[in-house]
């Protein structure tokens, strides 16, 4: 017996519920996505250049620096601890194509308009750290132990990692962070006049990028280089 024909009234309404409840579990599952696990953001300096270059888009898990801890050598995004943003210089708008993702990706839940609010450097020091600039050969080191930094850009002709010279201990729940483009980054060496001291706190760091997921002839997972960091003991008596 052949089944009763549905009326065309009926097959649209029909693929109209499908594609609803299709659009409402793609928007639950990206917005659990973006307050849980990862979220979206495109870099609009040079100061993690060669690491990072402009225009990027990075993916950073929010699962650092909870429940996973933040280690030496991450790259992290975190929010403005006040004043710094004002400080970074060439700051563009996007090109037409990335501004097109980054709506997409708002409108899904995995970015956000709040975008401008934040910062991307390398973690140099941890809580209780005593990070110092610069050795006789133009290193910086940590507790002593003075670091080759292979993702460190410097101008033609400087092996100084810094431009300027500096020794600081890490306060407790803190961070010490610097730009990879070291004489073009305003990081925490250029806010050490701030009322933070040039140090951010553990919480406002967003999370960890792990990978670069735009240009895709840019597609790279993030190293932290922990050769670079290795046999470096902590001062934090907390960890």
């Amino acid at each position: 017996m052949a089944s009763p024909r549905r009326s065309p009234g009926r097959i649209l309404f029909l693929f109209l519920r499908d594609a609803l409840v299709i659009v409402l579990a793609a928007l639950v599952v990206s917005f659990l996505m973006k307050s849980f696990l990862i979220r979206s953001f495109f870099i609009p300096t040079d100061s993690m250049d060669p690491t990072l270059i402009r225009d990027d888009r990075i993916i950073v898990s929010q699962l650092t620096p909870s429940p996973f801890e933040i280690n030496r050598g991450d790259v992290v995004v975190f929010v403005d601890p006040g004043g710094w943003l004002s400080l970074q210089r060439g700051v563009n708008e996007e090109d037409p194509l990335s501004w097109a993702m980054d709506a997409f990706s708002i409108f899904v839940g995995l970015s956000s308009p709040d975008n401008n609010e934040h910062l991307v450097k390398r973690v140099v020091g941890l809580p209780g750290d005593t990070v110092e600039c610069c050795d006789a050969k133009g290193r910086m080191s940590i507790n002593g132990v003075p670091l080759e930094e292979p993702y460190a850009s410097l101008p033609e002709g400087v092996s100084k990692v810094s431009s300027n010279d500096f020794s600081v201990v890490v306060p407790s729940d803190s961070l010490w962070v610097m730009g990879d483009n070291r004489y073009n980054s305003a990081d925490s060496r250029r806010n050490m006049d701030k009322p933070g001291g040039g140090f951010v706190p553990i919480d406002n760091v967003v999370g960890r990028a792990i990978v670069i997921s735009w240009p895709q002839n840019r597609w790279q997972w993030l190293s932290n280089f922990p050769d670079t960091f290795a046999g470096i003991e902590s001062r934090d008596t907390s960890r």
